[in-house]
C-alpha cells in the first residue's frame, strides 16, 4: 500500500488531458485572432517561433493595388489624360495591352475577381474614361501564353489595326531582355543600350518610391498558334507603377515581433530596389541589411548563404524552390521557423517550415501542406498567434510546476513519515482523489489564463529546452518543499493526538495547500493581487469548486471512506487550514523577496 501511496503522490494522472485542453483552448483562442490551427502541437511551436519569412502582398499590404504613375519612352505623358481622343499611339497602344494580357474582371455589382495588379490596370482603365469591357470585345483574345512564376511575364494575341499582335506583359527586368526594340515619337526604332539604360533608370526610381512596376510591350505575329519562344524581339512601349500601401496596423506589428527576437523576413516577387523600399518602410530593412533576388540567391554557396543568412531581410523574385533553401537554412542555424505561402508551388516550403502558414485566399493545396492558415492573410494575425502560442506554452508550464509542486510535497512528507517510522499520512484513496478530482480543474483554470504583460518581450525559448529546466524546476521544488513541510509539521501536531487525528490534518493540509497554490501558480513575476483576482474567472470557480470536494470528503457519510475520524474536529481543521494558508503567503514572498529575472 505504501508502494501504490507513493505511485499514485509521484504521478499527475491528469496531465495528458489537461496538457489536450489547454492546447484546444488554445487554438480556439488564435481562431478569434483570424489564425485556424490544423495541427494541435502547431500552438506550442509558435511560441518558440524566431523567424517569420513573409510574403509582401496581401500580407504585409493591403492588396488594394492602385496606378499612380506611368513613363512612355519619349516622355509624352507621365499620367494619362481622361480624354482618351488625346491619347499618343503609344498611350493607346500600353492601355490596350494592359487590359487585354490580363485575367481580371469586375462583375455587374462592382466586385473585382483576379490578381489585385491586374484589377487596378482595369480599373485605372475605366477611370481614364476607356472602358476595359468595350476594350475586351473590340479586339477578342485569340491565342495566350498563362502567366506563371518561372516565366514572370503573359502574353495574349489579338488582331489590332488589321495585324496579328503579340501583347506582352511583366516585371520590367523579365521585358526588358526579351525588348530588341522601342517605340519613340511614334517610330519603331532599335533599342540601344543607351536607351536601355534609361528605361532600367526609370524602373529603378519608381522603385525607389515603393511602387511596384510592370513592362508592356508587343510585336506582330502572323502565326496561329504560339509558343515561348515567340516572346522575344518584342517592341517595348511603356512602364505603369503602381502602389500596394502597407497595412497600418503592420508596422505595430513588426515592431512587436522584433521586441520578442523574431526577426522577420520578407519574400516577395517585386523588383529588389521595391522590396528594400517597402521594407525600409517598414522597418524589416535596417541600416547594414542585406537584399537577395531570386538569382543572386541561386549564385550563392551554402555557406555563403549560412554567413549572410541573418543579414538578409528581404528577398525579391524569388521561386518556391527559393523559399525552401531559406526555410532550410535557417533551421540548419537552429531557428525555429515559419514560411507563409498560398500557391501550388508554395506547398514544399510550407511543408518543410516548422509552421506552414496559408493564406485564406490560397489554393487548397497550400492549405493542406500548412500547420495554420491565416483568415484574413494580415501578418498581424501571425504575431498574435504567437502570443497566444508563448501564452499557452507559458500556461501549460504553470499548470505542470502546479501538478508536480503538490506531487512532490506529498512524496516529500511520506518519504519524512516513513524515515520516522510514523503512519503513512495519506490513504491510497486520499491521493487518487486530490490527484484525479482535486487537482485537474484548478491544472485546467491555469491553462485558461490570460497572456502576461511581458510575454512579448522575451526571446523565443529554445526548442530542445526541457520543460522542467531553469527557473521551473527550482519552483517545483521551492513549492513542493513548502507544501511537504506544511504537511510534516501537520502530522506532527496530529500524532500527539491520534495516528487517526494525524492522518486527517496531514491529508487537510496537503488539499488545502495544493489548492490555495493556484493563487501564486498564475505567474512566476506577478503576485495574486498584481495579477488580480478577477482577471481569471476560472481560477475562483476552480478553488470554490475544490473546496467544495473537499466539503463532502467531511460528510459524516462520507468520513469513512476517506480515513477522517469523527474526532477530527473545528481545532485541528484550523491548524492545518494556517499551516496551507502560510505555504501560499511564502510562495507570494518569494516573489518579491527573490523576483524572476
Amino acid at each position: 500500500m505504501f508502494a501504490v501511496a507513493v505511485a499514485v503522490a509521484a504521478i499527475p494522472e491528469a496531465l495528458q488531458s489537461i496538457v489536450t485542453i489547454v492546447l484546444s483552448v488554445g487554438t480556439k483562442e488564435m481562431a478569434k485572432q483570424h489564425a485556424i490551427i490544423r495541427q494541435l502541437p502547431a500552438v506550442e511551436t509558435l511560441g518558440s517561433t524566431s523567424v517569420i519569412c513573409t510574403d509582401k502582398t496581401g500580407t504585409l499590404t493591403q492588396n488594394k493595388m492602385t496606378v499612380v504613375d506611368a513613363f512612355i519612352p519619349n516622355g509624352e505623358s507621365n499620367l494619362f489624360s481622361g480624354d482618351k481622343q488625346t491619347w499618343s499611339e503609344s498611350e493607346r497602344l500600353l492601355m490596350q495591352i494592359a487590359v487585354l494580357a490580363n485575367d481580371s474582371n469586375i462583375d455587374e455589382k462592382g466586385e473585382s475577381s483576379g490578381d489585385p495588379t491586374e484589377v487596378a490596370l482595369i480599373v485605372y482603365s475605366n477611370k481614364q474614361n476607356a472602358p476595359y469591357e468595350n476594350i475586351r470585345s473590340t479586339y477578342p483574345r485569340l491565342l495566350e501564353l498563362p502567366f506563371d512564376s518561372s516565366r514572370k511575364r503573359m502574353s495574349t494575341v489579338h488582331e489590332i489595326d488589321g495585324e496579328k499582335r503579340l501583347l506582352t506583359k511583366g516585371g520590367p527586368d523579365i521585358i526588358f531582355n526579351l525588348c530588341s526594340r522601342i517605340k519613340m515619337n511614334g517610330e519603331i526604332v532599335e533599342l540601344t543600350e543607351e536607351r536601355l539604360e534609361r528605361l532600367k533608370a526609370q524602373n529603378e526610381e519608381f522603385s525607389d518610391q515603393a511602387f511596384r512596376v510592370l513592362a508592356f510591350a508587343y510585336k506582330p505575329i502572323e502565326k496561329d498558334t504560339v509558343e515561348v519562344e515567340d516572346e522575344s524581339d518584342l517592341i517595348f512601349i511603356g512602364l505603369l507603377a503602381m502602389i500596394d500601401p502597407p497595412r497600418e496596423e503592420v508596422y505595430h506589428a513588426v515592431q512587436d515581433a522584433e521586441h520578442a527576437g523574431i526577426k522577420t523576413v520578407m519574400i516577395t516577387g517585386d523588383h529588389k530596389t521595391t522590396a528594400r523600399a517597402i521594407g525600409r518602410d517598414l522597418n524589416i530593412f535596417k541600416e547594414g541589411d542585406l537584399a537577395y533576388t531570386g538569382q543572386e540567391l541561386d549564385a550563392l554557396s551554402d555557406e555563403e548563404l549560412m554567413n549572410n543568412l541573418e543579414k538578409i531581410s528581404v528577398y525579391a523574385r524569388v521561386t518556391p524552390e527559393n523559399k525552401i533553401r531559406i526555410v532550410d537554412a535557417w533551421q540548419k542555424k537552429n531557428q525555429v521557423t515559419a514560411m507563409t505561402g498560398d500557391g501550388v508551388n508554395d506547398a514544399p516550403a510550407l511543408k518543410q517550415a516548422d509552421i506552414g502558414i496559408a493564406m485564406g485566399s490560397g489554393t487548397d493545396v497550400a492549405k493542406d501542406a500548412s500547420a495554420m492558415i491565416l483568415t484574413d492573410d494580415n501578418f498581424v494575425s501571425i504575431v498574435h498567434a504567437v502570443a497566444v502560442g508563448r501564452t499557452v506554452y507559458s500556461n501549460i508550464k504553470k499548470a505542470i510546476t502546479y501538478l508536480f509542486s503538490g506531487n512532490l510535497g506529498a512524496v516529500i512528507a511520506i518519504l519524512v513519515a516513513l524515515l520516522l517510522n510514523w503512519v503513512n499520512p495519506f490513504t491510497a484513496l486520499q491521493l487518487l482523489f486530490i490527484n484525479l478530482a482535486n487537482d485537474s480543474l484548478p491544472a485546467i483554470a491555469l491553462g485558461l489564463e490570460p497572456r502576461e504583460p511581458n510575454v512579448m518581450n522575451e526571446s523565443p525559448r529554445d526548442p530542445d529546452e526541457s520543460i522542467l529546466s531553469g527557473k521551473t524546476l527550482s519552483t517545483v521544488i521551492f513549492r513542493g518543499s513548502l507544501i511537504g513541510l506544511a504537511v510534516i509539521i501537520s502530522q506532527f501536531i496530529g500524532l500527539q493526538y491520534s495516528a487517526e487525528i494525524s492522518v486527517a490534518m496531514a491529508f487537510t493540509t496537503l488539499i488545502l495547500s495544493r489548492t490555495l497554490q493556484v493563487f501564486p501558480a498564475r505567474s512566476t513575476t506577478q503576485t495574486s493581487f498584481e495579477a488580480g483576482f478577477f482577471t481569471n474567472k476560472y481560477i475562483l470557480m476552480a478553488f470554490i469548486a475544490c473546496l467544495g470536494l473537499y466539503g463532502i470528503t467531511l460528510l459524516p457519510v462520507v468520513r469513512g471512506v476517506f480515513s477522517i475520524p469523527d474526532t477530527f474536529g473545528l481545532m485541528h481543521w484550523a491548524i492545518a487550514t494556517g499551516l496551507a494558508l502560510s505555504t501560499t503567503v511564502l510562495m507570494e514572498l518569494k516573489k518579491k523577496v527573490f523576483p524572476a529575472k
